[in-house]
């Protein structure tokens, strides 16, 4: 049979935003596949928001969940194979739902559905030596 985490997480996210909250992902970002910016991972892990108004072209699919996200203002296609989700909760409340780890000696994830670079490719790393921008909205009184 095939995993029940899909169906699973779909169903939580369902109830989490029908009941108006706000659903926070959490991943195992050591594991294979695993496409978020490197900046954003602690200790491993890492939380993402999945609310609509947080993402664009959220893919809740029985093998990956993949979405266009912002951090720091900048736009990153974010990729998580299903088997890496640790929680799905409501930031409001922590009502949800807990998974257990995956065994990481089981096969490995199947290719990324954009069939772009290979599953755990790191991101280049930010040139530190550029000055920093500052914002790019402005008070207007």
């Amino acid at each position: 049979m095939s995993s029940n985490r899909p169906y699973l997480l779909r169903a939580i996210y369902d109830w989490i935003t029908d009941n108006n909250l706000t659903p926070y992902v959490l991943v195992d970002a050591t594991r294979e596949g695993v496409r978020v910016p490197p900046h954003v991972i602690k200790n491993g892990q890492v939380v993402l928001n999945l609310a609509m108004r947080a993402v664009a072209n959220l893919d809740l699919g029985n093998e990956w969940i993949s979405f266009q996200a912002r951090f720091s203002g900048v736009s990153h296609s974010i990729l998580v194979p299903v088997s890496s989700v640790l929680a799905l909760y409501a930031q409001e409340n922590g009502q949800g739902m807990m998974f257990p780890a995956e065994d990481s000696d089981a096969e490995p994830p199947p290719s990324p559905p954009d069939g772009g670079e290979p599953a755990g490719a790191p991101e280049p790393a930010p040139d530190d030596d550029k000055p920093r921008r500052g914002g790019h909205l402005r008070i207007v009184k």
